[in-house]
């Protein structure tokens, strides 16, 4: 599920509307409650078109391409070097994005001796699809991993950054991770949806149950704290103070939960510079050095929030 309020505005405003949509959804929910779930959870699962156009107009600077079927899709990957006999980083994009958004990471790893992988998710990019949710990104992230073989590492922003600690949490290999702007409670998605739409809070949570019931999973399979304990490898989680999408303490509990984890703030960059600064990138080669960057959070029943 998008955990992106960015990437669900972008979706309505460009092509719904949002006065109108919020409309709809205002006086829809009490006339027509279980239609306007369903227009919910369309308008939830389903990726910003242009992903696709952005994708297809963006270079591919040399990668080697090819598709994947996984679950009846077809999964578009890009590798760059050769996994099979280099050390190779698995990037995984985020929600309404595409594989080669990690253009500016390709040749700080490659000059670093990592071959580079990515992919475009389901219903993204040059991929198969319409709809897409967190863990069907999970799933397809490490079916992605096991073609490829046991990563040096995995770097994911925002809706990856998720699903690459829900993925490594259910015995992706990798050796180590690097999460950007991470997002860690699809509840709280769903809230920030509803509060964009106007759809009653209620109605928002009808929408996810229909995703619980109809796919087997609990909010709780997919929450951070549920989940970072589970994963016994260095992280390096990277995000912004001031972001505006996927709130900064969205990091920090992954950060906090996570035994070997270490938070990286910034301030200025926002939801998306973040990904592509060249200070982070600097940041993330050198944790991929063994170095360490940020600061180890803690947390206590005496001390609920601090940092060592």
């Amino acid at each position: 599920m998008p955990a992106s309020l960015c990437a669900i505005s972008t979706t309505v405003r460009d092509y719904l509307k949002l006065p109108l949509v919020r409309l709809i959804f205002a006086l829809g929910g009490p006339i027509a409650p279980e239609a306007m779930v369903a227009k919910a959870a369309r308008l939830f699962t389903t990726p910003f078109a242009s992903s696709r156009s952005r994708a297809r107009a963006a270079p591919t600077l040399g990668a080697r391409e090819d598709d994947l079927g996984i679950d009846g899709i077809t999964l578009h990957t890009y590798a760059w070097g050769d996994p099979a006999t280099q050390p190779y980083i698995l990037f995984a994009h985020g929600w309404s994005s595409h594989g080669t958004r990690v253009a500016r990471w390709i040749q700080p790893l490659r000059d670093a001796g990592y071959a580079v992988v990515t992919f475009d998710q389901a219903a993204h990019g040059r991929s198969g699809g319409i709809h897409t949710t967190l863990p069907d990104f999970t799933c397809h992230l490490m079916a992605v991993a096991k073609h490829y073989g046991p990563a040096a590492a995995v770097i994911g922003h925002s809706l990856g950054g998720a699903a690459t600690a829900l993925a490594l949490a259910r015995g992706m290999q990798a050796k180590r991770a690097v999460l950007i702007a991470p997002a860690a409670d699809p509840l709280a998605a769903v809230e920030r949806f509803s509060n964009l739409l106007w759809l009653a809070s209620h109605l928002g949570r009808r929408m996810f149950a229909r995703f619980e019931g109809a796919m087997r999973f609990s909010a709780d399979e997919l929450q951070a704290q549920h989940n970072a304990p589970r994963i016994g490898r260095p992280a390096l989680i990277v995000h912004d103070i001031e972001d505006r999408e996927v709130p900064w303490s969205e990091g920090e509990r992954w950060a906090r939960y996570w035994p070997q984890s270490r938070l990286l703030s910034t301030r200025g960059l926002g939801h998306n510079r973040i990904a592509d600064d060249e200070g982070v990138i600097a940041s993330a080669l050198r944790f991929l050095r063994g170095e360490s960057i940020g600061e180890r959070v803690v947390s206590t029943a005496d001390l609920p929030y601090g940092l060592a």
